[in-house]
Order: C-alpha cells, then sequence, then structure tokens
C-alpha cells in the first residue's frame, strides 16, 4: 500500500490542524470503517461528559479495528469526525487525540463536522475511516 500526503506548500499548513489536504492512494483492498465512538469492550462508556477523553477512547477504538486487519493510522487516507454541538474551542479539546493517533504519520484529510446528536445521547464524538490495506 502506498500513501502520500498531498499538502501544496502554496496553501495553509493543514498538518498543524491535524489534516493533510487531501491523500493519494495506491492499493486493492480497502477497510471502510464504522464510525467508532467512546464505548469500551464492554459497552461501557469512556468518559461521560468529557470531549477529550471520548476523543482518545474513539481514537482507540479505531486503532483497534485497524490492528484486527494488520493496519495502522498510517493506512488511513480519510477521517471524518462527527462532534456534537461543536464549536472552534473544542479543537483544542479534539486536536490531541488526533496527534496521539497518528503519532509520526503524516494525518490523512480529514472533515470535522458540528452535528445536533450522535445514535446515543451520551455520545458527544464519533470518528468513522477509510483506509487502504494493500
Amino acid at each position: 500500500m502506498k500513501r502520500e500526503a498531498v499538502n501544496p506548500s502554496t496553501m495553509y499548513n493543514a498538518t498543524q490542524f491535524g489534516f493533510s489536504h487531501a491523500v493519494a492512494s495506491e492499493g486493492r483492498r480497502m477497510l471502510h470503517l464504522s464510525g467508532q465512538v467512546a464505548w469500551d469492550k464492554d459497552n461501557n462508556l469512556v468518559g461521560p461528559g468529557d470531549l477529550g477523553a471520548q476523543a482518545a477512547q474513539a481514537f482507540a477504538n479505531l486503532k483497534e479495528v485497524l490492528a484486527a486487519e494488520g493496519a495502522s493510522a498510517a493506512n488511513v487516507v480519510r477521517l471524518r469526525t462527527y462532534v456534537v454541538n461543536y464549536s472552534p474551542d473544542q479543537l483544542e479539546i479534539i486536536g490531541p487525540a488526533i496527534g496521539a493517533f497518528y503519532g509520526d504519520v503524516i494525518p490523512a484529510a480529514n472533515t470535522l463536522i458540528g452535528v445536533q446528536c450522535l445514535a446515543m445521547p451520551d455520545f458527544l464524538i464519533e470518528i468513522e475511516a477509510t483506509a487502504v490495506l494493500d
């Protein structure tokens, strides 16, 4: 699998905000990850009312699903992040979880979307991903 971030030098530095402008990839097998939330393996909500804790758990869940297929954040080409009642100051809360997810990997394309609610009333964030495996 080949994955290359597309961040033109003529544009603003998107990676400082945890995303790339685009990702070019080559590969045949793709993994489409359902939106991950802050449930642990026993369906317990991690971080009730705490956006940072929920973001960290949602990204941990993404890593777990990726690892089940021998993949990692380096295989991710697209994220969509849904945040309940989003306001720009919440990016400071979500940012560390995004950074921890990627580590040294250049981030994939990401769209952050503010929503009124998610599937369950206590969910504050949901993150879905697309990965190229080979």
